[in-house]
């Protein structure tokens, strides 16, 4: 763990280097560029700090519910294009078209008919994520070796056994890959949702303090979703090396 850690410390240096050299000559009351070190005294400045940790907390219910509905519906749909090739062709078009629309023109239709309120990030955030979850999975059924599909046919099990005692373990690898494309995109939508709707949360704070000019709260807040990303995929990657530590070969310890 030690080493681990000093190893990436050399990767913080040009972060590090360019927040010196900021500090040095940035101005604490310049409009776009002020001194780094007057970000966290922004941050609770006219009474704004009570809103810090709720914020917070509801950016990341959303991210956390809204990547757990993308992940739930991304492995039924992926395992049910995997394995039912006319399911794959009566729905592919309609999946293809979902993909292709941009997230931002989710935002209208979905306030429009949900309102401007949790559900509706998180059925945008869901929208958004879905989609690396479901390619993975379906491509990781369609990769199964042929002998395992024939040896459970061959032993005749039930729909159920089949599903939770060969598929899911032997493309699990694969939805967890496809979760881990996903996460960053789940958490960049619902910033993005927060912001443009200004529903509670980090991005609705960051479009408050843009639109009341005050840049060094922005920053501030701009380092706070880095450091919830940072954790975030600190997490994702903890969850991928445990599934492969599981995995040896193609069987599962």
């Amino acid at each position: 763990m030690k080493r681990i850690r000093l190893d990436s410390l050399p990767g913080l240096l040009p972060l590090l280097l360019l927040l010196s050299l900021w500090e040095l000559t940035g101005d604490p009351e310049s409009p776009f560029f002020p001194a780094p070190s007057s970000w966290s005294q922004a941050l609770f400045t006219r009474g704004q700090g009570d809103k810090i940790v709720p914020a917070v907390i509801d950016t990341v219910r959303t991210f956390a519910f809204g990547l757990l509905g993308a992940t739930i519906l991304g492995v039924v749909l992926g395992l049910s294009v995997g394995v039912s090739r006319t399911f794959g062709r009566a729905f592919g078009p309609t999946f293809e078209f979902a993909r292709a629309l941009p997230p931002a023109a989710i935002v209208p239709v979905a306030t429009l008919l949900l309102g401007f309120d949790e559900t509706m990030k998180v059925v945008v955030v869901v929208l958004a994520a879905l989609w690396p979850i479901l390619l993975n999975t379906s491509s990781g059924v369609q990769e199964l070796n042929p002998i395992l599909l024939d040896t459970v046919r061959s032993l005749r099990l039930s729909r159920t056994r089949t599903l939770l005692g060969v598929l899911l373990p032997s493309v699990m690898p694969a939805i967890v890959l496809g979760v881990r494309v996903a996460t960053p995109i789940a958490l960049v939508i619902t910033l993005l949702v927060e912001y443009l709707t200004a529903v509670n949360g980090v991005g609705a704070l960051v479009g408050e303090a843009q639109r009341t000019f005050q840049p060094a709260r922005v920053y501030a807040l701009i380092v706070i979703t880095g450091l919830l990303s940072l954790v975030v995929n600190a997490g994702v990657r903890h969850l991928e090396n445990a599934v492969q530590r599981r995995r040896v070969g193609d069987a599962w310890m």
